[in-house]
């Protein structure tokens, strides 16, 4: 080898090692470097026929490059040491480009190592991939963590998807792997390409901070506009400004649940769902008219698999593209906020699917997930389960949360499957489970990390005033205390207890409620250990559980009666309010993700009258204080009938505190009561404000002709009372003529 040979300098291994991306530090071979006999600048370019070196400032040549190796090891002496590009040669199509390996480190020494903590903060500034100009020069940032690889390489349509042209640059101190490619931008496909610590392939993996998505069933993640998503003119100051105060236990919170794949599905066009654009104009208004103050989505994050409903995502930062871009992603938001209606995601932090473009074995290594599969494997969903006690794993999904309420004006998560992460014996048997360090099962590392992401989201000022909502079904204590109290933080948390027993008591023949009275009462038992939402949601109507009115007994009359009667006992109990769509019309058929719900049952009178009664009960709750202002406190429930098992009657009064009440009374059996005698507290006209059995609503039109007069007759311990109509399987709702 000559002293003037372009490859000076490179051994003949490292020379191999290049060509077949196997060098664990490409950027010290490629691109300009000084040598003994002069500046050389070295390119891999597989394919390519010819390279020449010109200035970046001028365009004058500066060299020639010749190829030193099969393979596209190209290598050649350059004139002077100035900025550069490289013009290809691909067979008769010239490319002018910057040389990606020309380019400096590009991420802060700073920015590393509160990645290496575990800074939230620091994955939504660094990670995923960026529109960014360098040095002038515009491109696109990657950077991915995969600690235990030994290569990796941004590939995508700009390389043909090919692994040697663009290998990244490992920072070591964050396990960290970035690169700068020039001359791409958003709307670019890609992936990442690694190879194990063993050097051997793994499959393509996409970007677990990535954006924005390919629409699946394709699976390569898009350089997102970040410019357009970070400057999305946003029209929702005054709600922003003001949500704090309709998030809290003392605001009226009524929530539409909704499946926004199937919500309104396109028939003629192939059952198509609606993007975000066409949500925002059917959705928003339906929402708004029918009384709901928040709209709640089954998961919004990227998702392989459409029947998981979004609850195995892979994307954590992604809107699907099943319904559009992030930013008309964010356009249904402000449109939502600018109708007043507050916008709740459900949130899944628990596990992912083991899809192999996914986070599964991410880097060769067990890397999201326990390795362990007692800790790492969820037998129940055949998912991964994350590894918290990670400190980038934990970061990670705190980040992926902040983005969603930050960049998104996202009001409130839904925190999925909280009981499963909370115990490390969930579901299993003895032996299929690994007890914390002091022998227990509580999931201490789980644990630290609701807790931590509580404390982000309530002290991040971007997000001032989002909450966050648990479902868990166990009696963890403390779900919604304060972190300061040792609780985990939460606003509210689902109250499956209430759920589960008032629909067993709804499932029995009137007949026999009576020996099931408890189900009824028993939520009041513990209706202030936790701030609640009563949730009748997708979870009851699918996988054989049938529809809502069809967990009622009797014939269709009764059926319906039922349905009604017990919305009323809902919207008039302690705890704010969850109904998933359909059950607002009394659909019959369970939740179908590839079909809609039945909206041409609305032609039914029947069925329009319970979504009239829906409408009109939120316009009573959202009117009323007594019906929400001290959900949490005991001075806001009183209950007047309790223990009338015999007839399967409930009553109990609502109060706000500030001398307003409402009196409830629930009929429960088929069977019309006449001069029902109630204690009340104030003397005088009484008017019935809701009566669910009203022939509006397609019930027989019985009550108390929407008024009744107190008598000094004590009751109830009341000193007045009034002598009521009771209509067969009906909630009427008093409220006081003051």
């Amino acid at each position: 080898m000559s002293e003037h040979d372009p490859a000076i300098g490179l051994h003949p291994l490292e020379m191999d090692a290049l060509a077949e991306a196997r060098h664990p530090d490409p950027f010290s071979l490629l691109g300009m470097h000084d040598t003994a006999s002069g500046t050389v600048v070295r390119a891999l370019l597989p394919n390519a026929r010819g390279v020449q070196v010109v200035a970046r400032h001028d365009g004058r040549v500066l060299g020639q490059l010749s190829e030193i190796r099969h393979g596209g090891l190209f290598a050649g002496s350059v004139d002077e040491a100035v900025p550069y590009r490289l013009v290809i040669d691909w067979h008769g199509v010239d490319q002018e480009i910057e040389d990606t390996f020309s380019f400096a480190p590009i991420l802060s020494d700073d920015v590393l190592q509160r990645l290496s903590w575990g800074d939230p903060y620091a994955v939504n500034e660094a990670l995923g991939s960026r529109p960014v100009t360098i040095d002038g020069i515009p491109g696109v940032r990657f950077a991915v963590w995969a600690p235990n690889a030994r290569r990796v390489s941004v590939v995508g349509d700009f390389n043909a998807w090919d692994g040697r042209r663009h290998p990244m640059r490992l920072r070591h101190q964050a396990g960290v792997w970035e690169l700068f490619i020039p001359r791409i931008g958003a709307g670019t496909r890609y992936k990442y390409e690694m190879l194990t610590r063993d050097g051997h392939p793994i499959p393509l993996k996409a970007d677990p901070c990535a954006f924005q998505t390919e629409k699946p069933p394709a699976t390569a993640s898009i350089v997102a506009d970040y410019d357009a998503i970070a400057g999305f003119r946003w029209g929702d100051a005054d709600w922003m400004t003001s949500r704090g105060d309709k998030q809290t236990a003392q605001a009226p919170i009524s929530i539409y649940e909704v499946h926004a794949e199937s919500w309104l599905r396109v028939a003629e066009e192939g059952q198509r769902g609606l993007d975000w654009e066409e949500l925002a104009e059917r959705l928003i208004p339906y929402v708004k008219n029918m009384g709901f103050t928040h709209v709640e989505f089954l998961p919004v994050a990227e998702h392989p698999f459409g029947g998981s409903w979004g609850y195995q995502p892979l994307s954590q930062f992604a809107p699907s593209a099943r319904f559009g871009t992030p930013q008309q992603f964010a356009a249904f938001v402000n449109r939502a906020h600018e109708e007043g209606i507050g916008v709740i995601l459900d949130w899944v932090p628990a596990h992912f699917p083991n899809d192999a473009h996914g986070l599964v074995q991410f880097d060769g290594t067990p890397l999201y997930e326990h390795a362990d599969p007692r800790e790492g494997y969820h037998q129940d969903w055949n998912t991964m389960i994350y590894n918290l006690g990670r400190n980038e794993v934990s970061a990670f999904l705190v980040a992926s949360a902040l983005a969603w309420l930050s960049r998104y004006h996202v009001d409130a998560l839904r925190v999925d499957a909280v009981a499963s992460m909370l115990y490390r014996d969930y579901s299993r048997a003895a032996g299929e489970w690994v007890p914390n360090i002091y022998g227990g099962r509580e999931n201490l590392e789980s644990i630290a990390f609701l807790k931590r992401l509580n404390h982000e989201v309530q002290h991040m000022p971007d997000v001032h005033g989002a909450i966050t909502i648990a479902e868990e079904s166990t009696a963890w204590p403390g779900v919604t205390a304060p972190l300061d109290n040792g609780g985990l933080g939460f606003q509210f948390k689902w109250n499956m207890g209430w759920m589960h027993d008032t629909l067993h008591y709804m499932h029995e023949d009137p007949v026999y409620r009576q020996y099931h009275h408890h189900n009824m009462t028993f939520g009041m038992v513990y209706a202030y250990s936790e701030r609640f939402v009563l949730p009748l949601s997708h979870d009851e109507v699918v996988h054989g559980k049938g529809s809502l009115l069809g967990k009622m007994p009797g014939d269709p009359w009764q059926r319906f009666a039922n349905l009604r009667a017990y919305f009323g006992f809902m919207w008039t109990h302690p705890g704010k309010k969850l109904l998933f769509m359909g059950g607002e019309f009394g659909q019959m058929a369970e939740f179908n993700h590839d079909g809609s719900p039945h909206w041409h049952l609305l032609d039914e009178p029947f069925h329009r009258g319970v979504q009239k009664l829906v409408h009109d009960l939120n316009t009573l709750y959202r009117d009323e204080p007594a019906l929400y202002r001290l959900d949490s406190e005991p001075g806001g429930f009183e209950w007047l009938v309790g223990d009338d098992s015999g007839n399967s009657v409930f009553a109990y009064r609502r109060m706000d505190g500030a001398g307003r009440e409402v009196v409830t009374v629930c009929n429960m059996t088929p069977v019309p009561r006449s001069g029902y005698r109630l204690g009340v507290t104030h003397h005088g006209r009484w008017l019935e404000v809701l009566n669910t059995d009203a022939g509006v609503y397609g019930g027989s039109n019985m009550g108390n002709g929407g008024l009744v007069v107190s008598e000094d007759v004590q009751s109830h311990g009341k000193p007045q009372s009034v002598s009521l109509v009771l209509p067969p399987l009906a909630t009427i709702v008093l409220r006081a003529d003051r």
